[in-house]
């Protein structure tokens, strides 16, 4: 058992060191006006993962620490910024959709089976499934006791209903895999229930903390739920066309899992028969034997740029709805952020 804490201590501590921050990203232009928040927001990460059991700090600060984006706690704070001061309360709030996020992204990848995400192996594969589940649990369970020390039961509300519909979003994907026949509207359902809701959530929380107008805490809402589409559909444009070293996991992920995405479901519409056809064998069996030409009938039928044009609507949805706010550094960011949503290549 020694030997085995051993060694898992030694690659967790490989995996981060390699993950330093990259302070001359897109990203980092954008965090500008709140990257002393960002530090507090860190700050409360790294002590809230605490744990006395060993394993639990190993696997939820691997993957806490393993490169992702921050962008839900980024949105919590310039939602906040857009009226005065950020507080702690902010700081706590963003800390607790980034431990939502976290525990999902656990889940999924047992789910999933998959073994690479953001270039490193997932935790499941370095500590095996039965660790990252349970330590998903208790990422979401300490997620939900900081919550509580908030004491704002709106907070309460809108966290719970976000989880609740994050999990049924995990259940409808499921049920769809393997499934040519889904409609965009089924699709597009799935990305609102998975992945736009906590976005939308982190959005409104900003709002809820600096006791925003019911119609300003819309706004904002309907901001991260059109930003965290677009988010989405550009990931599905870049498991089909990204750069491996670039995105950090395999062309082809979501084919391979049986995922009909946006881009595959256009393509299936608009290719000839016989591309058609293959697509949908492809969808139904899974696997990656038909990638290259999945690929290729994908680029001539015009859905990756379909797929892009959708996402650019949604980023205009999006700074439509907080047009109205006065201007500012976090106003910027926002809409710098929904730029990026649409233009990123990771």
């Amino acid at each position: 058992m020694l030997a085995i804490f051993i060694d898992l201590q030694l690659r967790f501590t490989k995996v981060t060191q390699s993950h330093s921050p990259n302070t001359t990203t897109p990203l980092a232009n954008i965090q500008a006006c709140i990257s002393a928040d960002i530090t507090a927001v860190n700050q409360v990460i790294q002590h809230a993962l605490h744990s006395e059991v060993t394993l639990v700090n190993q696997v939820a600060e691997y993957i806490i620490s393993s490169g992702g984006k921050r962008l839900r706690p980024m949105l919590v704070l310039l939602s906040a910024g857009l009226f005065g001061k950020i507080k702690p309360e902010h700081h706590q709030l963003a800390a607790v959709v980034e431990f939502i996020h976290t525990a999902t992204l656990l889940h999924d990848d047992v789910v999933d089976e998959s073994s690479k995400r953001r270039g490193q192996n997932t935790a499941n594969a370095l500590f095996g499934n039965a660790a990252s589940v349970l330590v998903g649990d208790f990422v979401y369970s300490r997620a939900f006791q900081m919550m509580v020390a908030v004491q704002n039961m709106r907070v309460m509300e809108v966290l719970s209903n976000a989880t609740n519909v994050i999990a049924e979003g995990e259940v409808l994907q499921l049920l769809n895999l393997h499934n040519a026949d889904i409609t965009d509207e089924a699709y597009l359902q799935v990305i609102h229930y998975k992945t736009a809701k906590l976005f939308e959530a982190s959005t409104r929380l900003g709002a809820i903390m600096s006791n925003a107008t019911p119609a300003d805490e819309e706004a904002l809402s309907q901001y991260g739920m059109h930003i965290g589409t677009a988010f989405q559909l550009i990931d599905d444009v870049l498991d089909l066309s990204g750069d491996t070293q670039v995105i950090g996991k395999n062309i082809g992920d979501d084919l391979s899992e049986g995922k009909p995405t946006l881009p595959l479901l256009y393509a299936m519409r608009n290719g000839t028969a016989d591309e058609t056809a293959m697509i949908k064998h492809a969808i139904e069996q899974g696997g990656l034997e038909d990638l290259p030409t999945v690929l290729s009938a994908v680029e001539r039928s015009g859905a990756l740029q379909h797929v892009r044009q959708v996402a650019a609507k949604e980023a205009e949805l999006a700074c439509a709805v907080i047009a109205h706010f006065a201007d500012s550094n976090y106003k910027q960011a926002l809409i710098a952020l929904a730029e990026f949503a649409v233009k990123r290549s990771f």
